[in-house]
């Protein structure tokens, strides 16, 4: 048995070995209930709230953005929710599963793409946290500079992630419980004062709603490559059906509530910026101001402890052969710096983030998801080098980009005939997975 995967340790085994190889099943004792939520708990922060409100910022009224809402979380959580069954009978992390498609050279480009993915969202995330935790000793008249505040976030979450997957998984259940009780108390105080829904003044394009749900689908589908991660230590036998509703309830339960309340606030928000979300807050919240302030600021611990951990696990993946506590340590460090860097152009980063790595992670998972489902779930070989699955991801991810993407430093021929409308995530997930599975069957039958 590897040190540090005994049940009742705390630490995850520290070498880059225990990332690459499967659960033994001696350790496989994992609850099925923190399916839910690690799922549930990364998802309670600002960040729901910025992107509710980000949508009437785009055009969309009260009943068009609500319709975006559960049309684009449920679209983005299905994968993720899928995915999460790969876990438990393969024992490896969502990377490293996913060499079964393509092979063990070609896991290595989505694996490093997956690690500065999570640096960007340790910065998302822990901007709007530092800004509450700021607001917070305000008010006990402490004044505490930008890059002090997010120092002390970051440290919390990088012990976090460097106790690995038992510690994460706690943090998830307990801390996300208590988050989950405070938001709730914000939610009702909404309730009770009747935040009033943005009316509509003019009809919203198809290419702005296909945008909006766009950012929606890729809220949650930005999970789907660490779903495997927390429920690799689950029995092998457990019910995959069970794992795919557990996770779909915790991503869902948790991101169309936010949103909706993002919408309802929308209008006594100057924009969709950190500041200007958490003070809406805090002033709605009245004399409870403080609650919501440390609410937020502890929601980053559960979400970057979540990334730094992952990303820990996708840099080994890529080929950097280092203990687990140094990918951990250079994750944090490189969030933090991006974090202080880019501070002040938060709504822009944020949306960028969640397009911009659609275009990689949709087709990623399309192969993965088809590998899985539609051949054989029983362990076999995996290829060394590059397989076909991986030149179909690669072709697949440029094309994509090329041509549908829109965004502000490149717009394609094909978004720009959609009048900057971005689908190319959908694209790319189905081109990817039909591709995937011809080829498969093409192999079969030959």
């Amino acid at each position: 048995m590897q040190e540090g995967h005994a049940p009742g340790r705390l630490m995850e085994d520290l070498s880059a070995a225990s990332v690459r190889e499967p659960v033994p099943a001696a350790q496989k004792t994992m609850a099925l209930d923190k399916v839910f939520w690690s799922h549930f708990s990364p998802n309670l922060g600002p960040g729901g709230w910025v992107t509710g409100a980000l949508l009437v910022s785009l055009g969309l009224d009260f009943k068009t953005g609500l319709l975006a809402v559960l049309l684009g979380n449920f679209l983005g959580a299905l994968p993720v929710a899928l995915a999460a069954s790969i876990g438990p009978a393969t024992g490896l992390t969502q990377m490293e599963a996913s060499r079964r498609a393509l092979g063990r050279l070609g896991v290595r480009p989505p694996a490093f793409l997956n690690w500065i993915y999570c640096v960007g969202w340790d910065a998302v995330n822990n901007v709007p946290a530092a800004t509450a935790l700021i607001a917070l000793l305000m008010l006990a008249h402490v004044a505490l500079p930008f890059w002090l505040a997010l120092a002390v976030l970051a440290s919390a979450q990088m012990v976090a992630s460097i106790y690995g997957h038992h510690v994460v998984q706690a943090l998830q259940k307990y801390l996300g419980a208590l988050l989950l009780a405070t938001f709730i108390l914000m939610g009702v105080v909404f309730a009770v004062r009747g935040a009033a829904p943005v009316a509509a003044h003019h009809p919203v394009s198809l290419s702005t709603f296909l945008l909006a749900t766009g950012i929606l689908v890729s809220f949650n589908l930005s999970w789907a490559s660490y779903s495997s991660d927390y429920t690799r230590y689950l029995p092998a036998s457990t019910s995959p059906k069970r794992v795919v509703l557990l996770a779909l309830a915790g991503l869902l339960g948790s991101a169309i509530p936010f949103q909706i309340l993002g919408l309802l606030c929308a209008g006594s928000v100057a924009n969709p910026s950190p500041t200007a979300v958490i003070a809406s807050l805090q002033q709605a919240m009245g004399p409870l101001g403080a609650v919501a302030l440390a609410a937020i600021a502890l929601s980053s611990i559960t979400g970057n402890s979540f990334n730094d951990n992952t990303a820990s696990y996708s840099l080994i993946s890529a080929g950097l052969h280092v203990p687990r506590v140094t990918a951990a340590i250079l994750t944090a460090l490189l969030g933090y710096g991006l974090a202080v860097a880019g501070a002040g152009r938060y709504t822009a980063l944020y949306t960028d983030y969640l397009l911009v790595t659609m275009y990689w992670i949709a087709p990623w998972i399309g192969i993965v998801l088809a590998d899985w489902y539609c051949g054989t779930r029983q362990p076999r070989p995996v290829p060394p080098g590059w397989t076909y699955g991986a030149s179909i991801f690669a072709i697949t991810s440029v094309l994509t980009i090329l041509l549908f993407s829109s965004s502000e430093l490149y717009t394609g021929p094909i978004a720009r005939w959609l009048g900057g409308a971005d689908i190319g995530y959908y694209v790319g997930f189905f081109m990817a997975a039909g591709w995937y599975v011809l080829g498969m069957r093409s192999r079969a039958s030959s």
